[in-house]
C-alpha cells in the first residue's frame, strides 16, 4: 500500500525560508489559523471568503498547524510585535486629528 503525501499537496515551503502557505497562493497557515482561531470563521466561510482556495487547503492548512503548532504561534506572535512596534513609531494620522478637533473644541469658550 502506498502512502499520499496529502498535506504536500495542499501545502507548500520554499527554500528561501518562507513561511508555509496555501501551494499556489499568497495565503500562508497562520493566516488560516487567525481567521479559524481568532476571527471565529468555520473553514467554509474561509473559503467563502477567499474561493481561490478549497476546503481541503484550509483543513491541511489547520492540519499542519497543529503539527507544528509553537512555530506557527512564535511566528504570530513576532507579527503582532513588529505591528506593535510600527504603532508605536508611526502615529496614527486619524488619531492626531481626532486630538487636534478635541483640543479645538476644549479650547474655544462657550458663547
Amino acid at each position: 500500500m502506498s502512502k499520499i503525501p496529502v498535506i504536500s499537496e495542499h501545502i507548500e515551503i520554499t527554500p528561501d525560508g518562507s513561511k508555509p502557505r496555501i501551494a499556489g497562493h499568497r495565503i500562508r497557515v497562520q493566516d488560516i489559523v487567525i481567521w479559524h482561531e481568532r476571527m471565529g470563521l468555520s473553514p467554509d466561510e474561509i473559503v467563502y471568503h477567499y474561493p481561490s482556495i478549497t476546503l481541503a487547503d484550509v483543513y491541511a492548512a489547520l492540519a499542519y498547524y497543529h503539527d507544528h503548532q509553537d512555530e506557527i504561534r512564535q511566528e504570530i506572535a513576532k507579527g503582532e510585535a513588529f505591528v506593535k512596534e510600527v504603532q508605536a513609531k508611526t502615529p496614527s494620522i486619524l488619531q492626531e486629528k481626532l486630538k487636534n478637533r478635541n483640543d479645538t473644541k476644549n479650547s474655544i469658550p462657550p458663547r
